[in-house]
């Protein structure tokens, strides 16, 4: 599907949907525990319906509603099952180590990047700790038993496996130590994690060197939870405001766990305007400046901040972004592919991008590439209303994978897009 987007002034309040991350998380422990568990969340994609799907497989039982989802717990693991994970990265890691623990025969398999982003590691851990395991990249397939024991990772290549042991040890007869050998990247989705492992009463030690583990514990459903509103999704609409409109996200919680609630802050930097009040976070334009990013925490931040940096006057970087090679995209590369098409000097780096603000625009209309990533999707939908001729994005429907939405809210706070 290609849809072209018009230069055009966005305006109005939108509440914010769901937080992947977070329906994620809260999705398995809901089939792991002891009983039912409504779960409250806005906005399916197909990432979540992977989860679901292969939650489902498993043989918990996750009925659909209009606000959520209710789940019925996994009765007992042992059987064989085919788990498809789509392109959710998350899906795969969070539920290779839990499948295990529950001694499940599995071929896991997933579609698009998802076979070649690595899982070796994760993999490689599991073996020493009683999983037979075939094949270091999708498919592979797992049988035997995971045990407790030591598992030791680094902490900069995927939080994800961190997670995905976090969620699987405490089933286990053995305790567990994770031991992470650098410092830890994306730490506030392992802060996520922990988050939700106790809301459903599982306990997890912190220590200097990783995480220790106790072994038998039981997940004990709080029978109805609610997922946060997502500030990676908002992150797009406050840039929206930012590069020269008033945007209102509402349903965010300024305390949250999600380090991407770091975009307020980033925005601010820039030179935006930032209001604060309960749940609702509202930004308007000013005059914008390059600044420096560290992405180490916020990496999903990256492309959207590439765009804002772009109607930034002087040079932006943005560095310890080398993870970002190998999501649904190459997004260093595809971010300065894109930029470059739309009039903006921009220079990849091994760990980052370099861009020198001051959007020209082009007289013809540019063809973006998405590279099939619903984030460069989303980035450049936001940066097209600033393009007079605006732009043309082909493959837009990879928006599907985390906002199937999107389109919709942009065009109802003003934005033209016009599917051709």
């Amino acid at each position: 599907m290609n849809i072209k987007i018009g230069k055009s002034s966005l305006d109005g309040k939108i509440h914010i949907i769901s937080s992947k991350s977070d329906v994620h998380r809260i999705l398995i422990a809901a089939a792991l525990a002891d009983e039912e568990t409504e779960v409250c969340f806005r906005g399916w994609s197909e990432d979540i319906e992977a989860t679901a799907d292969c939650l489902a497989a498993c043989g918990a039982k996750i009925e659909r509603l209009p606000d959520g989802a209710r789940v019925s717990p996994i009765s007992r693991g042992g059987q064989s099952v085919v788990l498809d994970c789509g392109e959710s990265g998350s899906t795969l890691r969070f539920l290779l180590p839990v499948v295990a623990a529950l001694e499940f025969q599995a071929e896991v398999v997933g579609r698009g990047r998802l076979p070649q982003r690595p899982i070796d590691v994760l993999l490689d851990e599991m073996r020493k700790n009683g999983s037979v395991v075939t094949g270091n990249y999708l498919p592979v397939v797992l049988s035997g038993q995971l045990r407790g024991g030591v598992y030791t990772l680094p902490g900069n290549i995927s939080s994800q496996f961190i997670t995905g042991l976090l969620f699987a040890l405490p089933l286990l007869a053995q305790d567990s130590e994770i031991r992470l050998t650098t410092r830890v990247e994306s730490k506030g989705y392992i802060d996520m994690t922990l988050d939700t492992l106790g809301k459903f009463g599982i306990r997890i030690e912190e220590k200097e060197s990783g995480y220790f583990i106790r072994g038998a514990q039981k997940y004990r459903s709080p029978r109805h939870i609610e997922a946060e509103g997502d500030w990676s999704s908002a992150a797009f609409w406050l840039a929206v405001g930012a590069v020269g409109n008033r945007i209102t996200c509402a349903g965010l919680q300024a305390c949250s766990l999600q380090k991407d609630r770091e975009i307020i802050t980033l925005m601010e930097r820039f030179g935006a305007k930032i209001e604060r009040r309960d749940n609702e976070i509202t930004v308007s334009g000013g005059e914008l400046s390059g600044i420096e990013i560290d992405a180490s925490q916020v990496p999903d931040l990256v492309p959207i901040l590439c765009v804002v940096a772009a109607m930034a006057k002087g040079v932006t970087r943005i560095y310890n972004a080398e993870r970002l090679r190998i999501k649904e995209s190459d997004r260093l590369q595809a971010m300065a592919d894109g930029l470059k098409r739309i009039g903006v000097q921009a220079e990849e780096r091994a760990d980052g991008i370099l861009i020198y603000g001051g959007l020209q625009g082009k007289e013809d209309m540019p063809v973006i590439d998405v590279y099939g990533d619903h984030r460069i999707v989303m980035s450049f939908a936001i940066g097209g209303t600033t393009i007079e001729g605006g732009l043309m994005l082909e493959g837009a429907e990879a928006v599907n994978k985390s906002y199937p939405s999107f389109f919709a809210e942009f065009v109802g706070l003003g934005g033209v897009a016009d599917v051709v």
